[in-house]
């Protein structure tokens, strides 16, 4: 245990990167950590390492680490490369913030999370929402019984998506690129928190919890992987977990999870650490929590114990749901009357679908069952 600053490199500085960029401002601010590395292809300039020093900066991965003695890396890159990397930093005994979704298929992830055991390096997977304070608060309320007995979580999120977002980077909206697993789909990625979120709050974050999954897949953007889907877990606690999302919306909104009860329900919209509690008997109660940034979360950890909020095994649940859509055959790309385009803001919509995605998360409901007419029939996935 040492209350030193720990020497940190940052793989992937861009994009994404550039909130990591700010939070290890923060944390290097407060003494917590020490910025020493960057990997990137093009080295960053020095406006965009004010207030950072001068961290190395190499394309290299395994040599900045060796050069810098580094004991966190944090892996913020293309989906394909999480595992390569979070293997190279393991076996230099780096421990690992990987951002989420983790791995772009359930043999990557296992052999990720096996290398890491193996190596004895601590790694934390990036859903900040599962940092959210809301989340012990609302298992008290379940446990105390505050909305009956749970019946099933849905999640919603209604998202709206340019046609740069999927020109931004050469795996943008693809599901393979070169022959490798990508899954950049709307639930695996933007709204993956969404689907990882709704699976802790139903108790069902480990793999062994996922008993069946049903996918609808379905694209109106000209791209490989889904924008508007929807997925149904069946889980071992024998409560459905039902999320549809989409990056069409009409009007987009901030994202929620719902727990559903016998004789209430608890709303939570996870981007704002927000809680509404809904029972029978009481008027509507609305709560805001705080939330434990999980690299801090990390470094607590490894300075003074602090338990570690989300190894792994708490996305392996997730993982199957990856898994179970990269198995899936291709989305179906919707009828040119399904949407329509918004020329001033470069995107498209589907019509309804705000609608479509609330009734989901509300009936724990497929799109096919809610009468779209444009969806396909369920895909039931097999779970070895």
């Amino acid at each position: 245990m040492t209350n030193t600053a720990l020497p940190v490199v940052l793989a992937g500085a861009r994009g994404h990167g550039r909130w990591h960029l700010d939070n290890l401002r923060r944390l290097q601010d407060a003494g917590l950590v020490r910025l020493v590395g960057i990997c990137e292809l093009t080295p960053l300039t020095g406006e965009e390492l004010t207030g950072l020093g001068e961290p190395a900066q190499s394309s290299d991965f395994g040599a900045l680490l060796d050069a810098t003695a580094a004991r966190i890396a944090v892996i913020c890159t293309p989906i394909p490369t999480h595992t390569d990397l979070a293997l190279i930093a393991a076996e230099r005994g780096v421990h690992l913030l990987l951002e989420k979704p983790p791995a772009p298929s359930y043999a990557e992830f296992r052999r990720m999370a096996d290398g890491v055991a193996r190596a004895g390096v601590v790694c934390q997977i990036g859903f900040q929402s599962l940092g959210s304070g809301a989340l012990p608060a609302i298992a008290e309320l379940i446990s105390d019984g505050a909305i009956g007995t749970v019946t099933g979580v849905g999640g919603a999120g209604a998202w709206a998506r340019d046609e740069a977002y999927y020109r931004r980077a050469p795996w943008a909206g693809r599901r393979r690129l070169n022959g490798a697993d990508v899954i950049d789909g709307a639930l695996t990625n933007p709204l993956a928190h969404a689907v990882a979120t709704a699976l802790a709050l139903n108790g069902s974050s480990r793999a062994e919890d996922v008993l069946g999954i049903e996918t609808e897949l379905l694209r109106a953007n000209d791209i490989e992987s889904d924008d508007t889907s929807c997925v149904r877990v069946t889980t071992a606690q024998d409560r459905p977990v039902t999320v549809a999302v989409t990056l069409c919306a009409e009007r987009p909104g901030e994202p929620y999870v719902v727990v559903h009860g016998s004789s209430g329900r608890i709303t939570f919209w996870y981007k704002q650490d927000r809680m509404l509690l809904q029972r029978a008997g009481h008027g509507p109660e609305e709560f805001e929590y705080g939330r434990t940034d999980l690299l801090e979360n990390l470094v607590r950890h490894l300075t003074r114990g602090d338990g570690l909020l989300v190894p792994p095994d708490a996305t392996g649940a997730f993982m199957k749901v990856v898994e179970a859509i990269r198995q899936a055959p291709d989305p179906v790309a919707l009828p040119p009357g399904a949407w329509r385009p918004v020329p001033d803001e470069n995107r498209r919509v589907v019509p309804g679908v705000d609608r479509l995605v609330e009734a989901a998360a509300d009936t724990l409901s497929l799109y096919s069952e809610l009468g779209a007419e444009w969806a396909p029939r369920p895909r039931q996935a097999g779970i070895r």
